[in-house]
């Protein structure tokens, strides 16, 4: 695209001047919250089975890719909050026609996963399950690649392998019940007669391991299911054991999120059916499948994911606590919990706040933006950003509908709401040609453009009815847009002719958790024909993606008001001695004091697990001050720094100071609304 036409597009679609588009900066979800601290999750787009390594005083992180190509994204990061996509372990793995969406095959939900990384003596490894073949093995002396795949000859189910400080290599794998066994030197087969079950199915230790050696004792954390999901943890003085188990280093911690929408059979069954979540269901979401690592300040933090309805899954920081030689994700006297927003790594270089990649694309070439990703294998001759300089060409390839199409592009959705707009041309198109901008999910819903033998139609599906709503179409050129809401699991469909006044076209979609592709909603551009006759060309102009929440719900601290509180699930006010009205206290890092009059509100620690609460005289210290956070829909919670629990508003109206942490349940209480009160003190 033009630089001037992709300034007026732009404009258009802000509804401001082409001077003024060139000047506005795109705004995105950033985990840095720029006042040295940071919330969770790190992206708020899915990464999925993240593994995370440390190099000298570089951080890098891989996660699943499943069916996307390119796939194994290589991130770096210095401080662990802020991370750039460096590279891709994978650029193509073609394997055969499900590969390819060939045949009538397909990989969703397989393909490439649960990725062990590691850095061994000069060497980036990266193991990876394949469906139906044997594990990958990837390596590469520089993270930026180029990346070397050779096939291991055994499969080996979630692994997590080990560089032992003897020389040997060690890999532990397994579902449920969880496998040891040592590798041979070509790092491609196990040793005969080193293999053999670690834990057994009711040890507790699930799947998604992680293995470390750590001050002389091995660690293996698990994700585990049975009951709720939750990381557990094991540890020996030997790699042969004896090894002990815990059950629980993280639990129950979903940030206040409540289940949404589930597909019937987890997307499996021919029929879709969506049916609403469980508000108050409990466990079912919560962190688990991760691990730790060390920074070189000495401190220690946790990572994970967290299934987070249809956006797919998050990956969550969380500060680790040692405590009775376990590593407990969370804080002192709130462990198995991690906070929403925390202080940031102590780490040597500090980076200024930045998003992993940019999701706006002009196609000006000569490659496409890194955050894209194939569905499937591409085929490489029938795309181009080169045949029509600053437009991407999708050559329609033959299939029965958007599912089994090839050549789909996409980019993961990002929350907690954000849009996306296409330009289409769709006068290259020829009769069967089919083309727009879907989200790719089970269900799946699209809008676009099918060239009949009586011209153009504009078309806007939804797979969860199989119902299509179609109106004429005079222009070749098109608008098209989709607004996600990802709290409510509703998204909008829209065209325009001019990029400036736009007319729903549809009934509203409803988002969904699935296990059929094992991936959140993703953003797609496609085209394909459905005649069998000789296909034309869809083109693209732009891809915009615009987040209107890009700090989430957070709404500014309101320092140096007075502010009344209350529970956010019910009409139940904050009052502590009577008094209702507080004025909030500066105390930095995004921490606050409550005060009335000449009191502050107080926490004294009684135990570990309790303290009280009262109005006391005096300077503002630890005991005085909370972590002013906020839940995923934008409640806030308020964690006194002097026991790492919540204040909570009782059933009863009385306030407590124990809570471990927003519970989905809307009605809990630590989740709580605040107002400005009628005047400010």
């Amino acid at each position: 695209m033009r630089p001037a036409l992709f300034a007026l597009a732009v404009g258009a679609l802000l509804g401001v001047a082409p001077r003024a588009a060139a000047q506005t900066a795109p705004r995105t979800w950033l985990a840095d919250n720029g006042n040295g601290t940071f919330s969770n999750p790190l992206f708020y787009d899915e990464f999925s089975d993240p593994d995370l390594i440390r190099v000298g005083d570089d951080f890098y992180l891989t996660g699943t890719t499943m069916h996307a190509m390119p796939g194994l994204p290589v991130l770096h990061s210095r401080d662990l909050v802020n991370w750039e996509l460096m590279s891709y372990a994978l650029d193509k793995l073609d394997l055969g026609p499900e590969f390819r969406l060939e045949n009538g095959k397909e990989i969703y939900g397989k393909g490439i996963w649960a990725p062990s990384f590691r850095y061994h003596d000069g060497t980036f490894h990266i193991f990876s399950n394949v469906n139906g073949q044997t594990t990958q093995h990837f390596t590469a002396t520089d993270p930026h690649g180029p990346w070397t795949r050779t096939p291991m000859k055994v499969s080996l189910h979630d692994l997590s392998v080990l560089f032992d400080d003897d020389g040997a290599v060690w890999v532990v794998w397994g579902y449920q019940d969880m496998h040891l066994a040592r590798l041979d030197r070509t790092l491609t087969d196990i040793v005969p007669g080193t293999e053999r079950v670690l834990f057994p199915k009711d040890a507790g230790m699930g799947e998604g391991a992680h293995f470390y050696k750590l001050g002389g004792k091995y660690y293996i954390t698990s994700a585990w299911y049975a009951g709720r999901m939750r990381l557990a943890a094991a540890r020996a003085d030997r790699v042969e054991g004896p090894w002990e188990v815990h059950r629980e280093i993280s639990a129950d911690e979903t940030f206040g999120l409540r289940q949404g929408h589930r597909v019937r059979g987890n997307g499996n069954a021919p029929q879709i059916v969506v049916t609403p979540g469980n508000p108050t269901a409990r466990g079912t979401m919560s962190m688990h499948q991760g691990g730790i690592v060390q920074t070189p300040a000495g401190e220690w933090w946790g990572f994970s994911m967290m299934d987070a309805n249809s956006i797919g899954r998050l990956t969550a920081l969380s500060p680790v606590t040692w405590k009775d030689g376990w590593p407990y994700f969370g804080l002192p006297g709130n462990l198995e919990r991690t906070p929403r927003i925390w202080v940031k790594p102590k780490t040597a270089t500090p980076s200024a706040p930045h998003a992993p990649y940019t999701r706006n694309d002009a196609f000006a070439g000569p490659r496409l933006a890194n955050v894209w990703q194939w569905n499937h294998v591409p085929n490489d001759s029938a795309w181009s950003l080169s045949e029509r300089p600053g437009w991407l060409r999708l050559h329609a390839l033959p299939a029965a509908d958007f599912w089994t199409a090839r050549n789909t592009l996409t980019q993961r959705a990002v929350g907690p709401r954000s849009s996306a707009t296409t330009l289409l041309d769709a006068a290259g198109m020829r009769s069967g040609d089919v083309a727009g901008l879907a989200l790719l999910n089970r269900p799946y819903a699209w809008i676009g453009v099918r060239r009949t033998a009586n011209g153009l139609v504009l078309q806007q599906y939804d797979q969860t009815v199989d119902s299509t709503v179609a109106t004429p179409l005079r222009a070749a050129r098109v608008w098209l847009r989709v607004d996600c809401d990802f709290l409510t699991e509703q998204a909008h469909f829209s065209v325009s002719t001019d990029g400036a006044r736009w007319r729903p076209l549809g009934r509203p979609f409803t988002m969904a958790f699935q296990l059929k592709t094992f991936q959140g909603v993703r953003f797609a551009l496609f085209g394909y024909n459905t005649s069998g006759a000789p296909a034309g060309v869809a083109d693209f102009d732009l891809m915009r993606v615009d987040e209107p929440n890009p700090r989430g719900l957070m709404q500014p601290i309101p320092f140096g008001r007075a502010i009344a509180l209350g529970a956010a699930g019910r009409d139940t006010p904050f009052a502590v001695d009577g008094q209702r009205r507080f004025t909030v206290v500066d105390r930095g890092l995004g921490r606050v004091a409550l005060r009335t009059g000449n009191r502050f509100l107080s926490v004294t620690p009684l135990s570990d697990s309790t303290s009280t609460l009262a109005l006391r005289v005096g300077p503002a210290g630890d005991g005085e001050t909370y972590q002013w956070m906020e839940t995923l829909y934008g409640d806030v919670m308020l964690m006194s720094i002097a026991t790492h629990r919540y204040l909570r508003v009782e059933p009863d109206g009385r306030v407590s100071s124990d809570s471990r942490g927003a519970e989905p349940d809307p009605n809990d209480g630590t989740a709580l609304r605040w107002r400005r009160a009628s005047a400010d003190r």
